[in-house]
């Protein structure tokens, strides 16, 4: 029987069998910039770094990340953290970039709605003027915190809190990687009288025209994701093998499908309600109001490759994010700016910027320039404006200053 999409999403990535809930987890399937560098965890470790002392080195700080996967970023925080060498932060990576993964999805976008970041000088994390107090590390101040909906790994560290729910009260950051993408939505299609659903059947993936959209989809539908300003004539639109439910129903414009991002809007809002002081920062891949993809970008994703949407649990399924959209939302309930950049523009503020060794360094420390090439090469893959550097950073501070939490 056919559903709508979002149900069929719920089922297939969240229940007692959903792909992200049994198995070994989604790195076995799809390749993010947790898993493509350090580089990429040491970055957001600096962000970290500069939320704590804006808060004023709080006596506990929450490092919490949304959908946690089998908590390979907060591992590497942990890493980091416990480490205390702030020096060797720098970039300090190794091993050959590769274009495999969801970042294929991620088409060339010329410009940003922001100024171009200059790119950050490598820094120590511990870079502060001192105030002459001694104080705690941050090792032994931080608290973190992986939400996922599936059960604990095994071989965890014991510092890290594992949790189905957001935690309420949250005072330090909130991190969503590559979460909104799987918030499960639903899809419409465009018809001579209006928005209706699509919908699924959950075994085989056919698709066919329900009902019309409630007026709540609507009305996002009408903000975020406008109709088409012309008609199109049935002859000249491609078919995309959907079948009617009703047949009083005139054509559809079935090039002209869309992605209700209501319930995203919706999922990120309550997260950044759950923090009281700090930071909520998502990174994922999207687009903006006026360059939204007519037909949509559902897809599937099996075993390292890209596969049809099938919700029957073997695959992820995912779409491109409103950015936005879910930046407005989360605007509203913080009753902040927020700040929104390309992937590329947020790692070289944070001082990965991937940049090539001088060549006069292969002549002095030629292990050394091997290594430094390395590095540039994996950070070239995060900032790749065709790959993972075009994926979009949303910046939302709750109760702190715009700087440095938004600074570009």
């Amino acid at each position: 029987m056919s559903i709508r999409w979002r149900d069929a999403m719920s089922r297939a990535l969240y229940g007692p069998s959903g792909f992200f809930v049994a198995g070994t987890g989604p790195a076995d399937h799809f390749r993010t910039s947790v898993h493509a560098s350090p580089a990429f965890a040491t970055a957001l470790l600096r962000l970290i770094y500069d939320v704590d002392a804006g808060l004023g080195h709080p006596s506990r700080l929450d490092v919490v990340d949304m959908g946690a996967g089998r908590g390979e970023l907060l591992r590497a925080l942990l890493r980091l953290v416990d480490s205390e060498d702030a020096a060797g932060l720098a970039v300090g990576v190794s091993g050959e970039p590769t274009r495999s993964g969801r970042s294929g999805l991620i088409p060339t976008r010329a410009g940003s709605p922001e100024t171009l970041t200059p790119t950050a000088s490598v820094r120590s994390l511990r870079d502060e003027p001192s105030s002459g107090a001694a104080r705690p590390s941050l090792a032994e101040r931080v608290h973190f915190t992986a939400v996922e909906y599936a059960s604990r790994p095994e071989n965890l560290p014991q510092e890290i809190t594992w949790t189905s729910e957001i935690p309420a009260e949250i005072n330090g950051v909130l991190l969503a990687t590559e979460w909104l993408d799987n918030v499960p939505l639903d899809v419409a299609v465009h018809t001579t009288d209006g928005w209706r659903y699509v919908l699924v059947d959950p075994e085989s993936g056919a698709e066919e025209i329900g009902e019309r959209v409630s007026p709540a989809d609507l009305d996002w539908l009408t903000t975020w994701w406008p109709s088409p300003t012309s008609p199109q004539s049935a002859a000249s639109e491609p078919d995309l093998g959907l079948t009617w439910t009703d047949a009083t129903t005139e054509t559809p414009h079935s090039d002209h499908r869309a992605e209700i991002g209501r319930s995203r809007d919706e999922a990120w809002a309550n997260a950044v309600r759950q923090i009281s002081r700090g930071l909520a920062v998502a990174v994922d891949y999207g687009h903006l109001s006026g360059d939204r993809p007519v037909d949509g970008t559902l897809t599937g994703y099996r075993g390292g490759r890209q596969v049809p949407p099938v919700p029957d649990g073997s695959s992820d399924v995912t779409a491109h994010v409103a950015m936005d959209s879910v930046a407005s939302a989360g605007s509203a309930v913080a009753r902040c700016a927020y700040s929104l950049v390309l992937q590329r523009e947020a790692l070289r503020a944070l001082g990965a910027d991937g940049g090539r060794p001088p060549l006069s360094l292969a002549g002095t420390d030629p292990a050394g320039y091997v290594r430094a090439l390395a590095a540039a090469s994996a950070v070239a893959e995060l900032t790749d404006p065709a790959g993972l550097g075009g994926h979009w950073w949303l910046r939302q501070p709750v109760g702190i200053p715009h700087e440095p939490a938004v600074a570009r």
